[in-house]
Order: structure tokens, then C-alpha cells, then sequence
């Protein structure tokens, strides 16, 4: 006779000991996706590169049922001297839960570290909708450093706007 012995659960099994800081993305959505190629069919066979003029935002703000919703909106517009080649602008949008994260330390997660999650899915979006727009090659754009646009608005914020030049 053989006694049967069930399976361990150690090996499936959670870790059980403290979690640490962290975030969950609950959704991602399009929020608002606009696309223009004005000049259709000229603008398909420009010469050259075009000029690009790119913008980035990003915004967090939370909900009542605890979540935050973090929008990442991007602007590009192509122009050459004779006409505009496309403009492409995208609101992108995530839901974030978070856990564990010091008061301090939620804007940063939310203004540096869920835009970067995000944008490769609104970076996709973008060169699709270039693509489709009849482009090719599609525009691709290149990684963004989130970090790098929060540190700059912090430092804006902290000049104040008697420095900035503005009223």
C-alpha cells in the first residue's frame, strides 16, 4: 500500500514576508488620438527629412477609489519649408494602483515611472497612425527621458515666476 502525499504548495506558494513599494497598471486607454496629413498626396513624396517639432506632457492625478490616473500626451507636428507633412497628437492614458510608496516619492512613480510603462504602447500607436497616414518609412520616435522632463519642471517650479520671466 502507498500512501499518497499531496503536492507541496512551497513551490507555488507566495513569499511570505513584507512587500515592498510598488505599482500595478489597472488599464491603458486612448484617450483622444488625433491625425493629420493636410497636404495628402504631396506630403507623401517630400524630399529629404522634414522638420519635427515634438512636444511631451505628462499628468497624474488621483480618484476617489484610490487609483491614479496618469495621462501622457504627445505632439508631433512635420513640417518642411513648403508645407506641414503630418501632425499626429495622442492623449494616452493609465490607470495605477499603488502600494506601499512614501508620500514623497508618489509624484516622481507617478510623473516619471508610469509615463515611461506607458510609452511604448502610445509610441506604437504613433507610428501606426503615421503608417496608415501613408508614411514610410512610419515615424518612430525616439525613447524619452522622463526623468529628465520631471527634474526640469521641478527646477522651473523652484525658480518661481519672477525668474521664468512669467506674471
Amino acid at each position: 500500500m502507498t500512501d499518497a502525499v499531496p503536492p507541496s504548495d512551497a513551490k507555488t506558494a507566495a513569499p511570505q514576508g513584507p512587500v515592498g513599494p510598488g505599482f500595478r497598471i489597472v488599464a491603458q486607454y486612448v484617450k483622444d488620438l488625433s491625425f493629420e496629413n493636410p497636404k495628402a498626396p504631396d506630403s507623401l513624396r517630400v524630399e529629404g527629412k522634414p522638420a519635427i517639432d515634438m512636444g511631451v506632457e505628462m499628468n497624474a492625478q488621483g480618484r476617489p477609489d484610490g487609483l491614479f490616473e496618469v495621462d501622457l500626451r504627445l505632439t508631433i507636428k512635420a513640417t518642411t519649408d513648403a508645407m506641414t507633412v503630418f501632425n499626429v497628437e495622442l492623449l494616452y492614458g493609465g490607470l495605477f494602483a499603488l502600494q506601499g510608496v512614501a508620500e514623497q516619492d508618489i509624484e516622481p512613480l507617478l510623473l516619471i515611472e508610469c509615463p515611461r510603462y506607458l510609452f511604448p504602447f502610445a509610441r506604437e500607436i504613433i507610428t501606426r497612425a503615421t503608417s496608415d497616414g501613408g508614411f514610410y518609412p512610419p515615424f518612430m520616435l525616439d525613447p524619452i527621458d522622463f526623468a529628465g522632463i520631471y527634474v526640469a519642471r521641478q527646477q522651473s517650479i523652484a525658480r518661481g515666476p519672477a525668474e521664468t520671466g512669467q506674471a
